[in-house]
């Protein structure tokens, strides 16, 4: 099979990591930098500059990706995203983090991808917000405290598994991390299937 020539827009620096790492490895695709489009935030898929990048990469030919966080809401944000589409009369093929089907984001996906012998690690994170909610802090308005955003539920797992050297608390950080390291992740799970699925009927065609 040969690949197709395709533009990706995601979200941000993780995001853009994580797919680089993902073509590399099941299709054996190094995506040069300038293929992938970091928006910098979900709404500017919707900016005048991403806007003309498609239109430019539809006009070589190529094939326009949009993979997006469905945040809490699939149904609204797909729709929102397609709605914008049509009325621009944009072409692309969109997916909704972490499975185009239910709500949640990139690092939900990361999630359900840990090496299972590492699962004690979310065990006890849970535990921790469970723990987290019932507390009451004299003069704190209005509990319960703020539960840690996903992102730093990551950054824990990956602290928790490298070691304390300069060296790899950089590793902890999203645009060096390695999504092949199969100590810490498996991109080979069935989870992953939907979004397989989805770039290999769209970036590859039977010579």
């Amino acid at each position: 099979m040969n690949e197709k020539f395709f533009t990706l827009y995601v979200e941000g620096i993780a995001d853009m990591v994580f797919f680089k790492q993902y073509l590399q490895h099941c299709f054996s695709i190094v995506v040069p930098e300038e293929q992938i489009v970091n928006l910098e935030g979900w709404t500017n898929i919707k900016g005048i500059a991403a806007l003309r990048r498609m239109r430019s990469t539809t006009d070589n030919g190529g094939v326009n990706l949009v993979i997006l966080d469905a945040d809490s809401d699939f149904e609204a944000r797909r729709k929102d995203v397609l709605d914008w589409g049509q009325q621009n009369g944009v072409d692309f093929k969109l997916f909704l983090l972490p499975n185009n089907h239910d709500a949640g984001t990139l690092e939900d996906l990361l999630e359900h991808i840990i090496n299972p012998n590492n699962r004690p690690i979310f065990d006890c994170w849970e535990h921790y917000e469970q723990e987290l909610v019932q507390l009451d802090i004299p003069g704190r308005t209005p509990p319960p405290l703020t539960t840690p955003a996903k992102k730093t539920k990551i950054y824990g797992y990956l602290e928790a598994l490298l070691g304390e050297s300069k060296r790899q608390k950089e590793l902890i950080k999203e645009a060096n991390r390695n999504y092949e390291n199969p100590q810490h992740w498996n991109l080979d799970l069935e989870y992953l299937e939907p979004l397989k699925q989805f770039l290999v009927g769209k970036i590859m065609q039977t010579e």
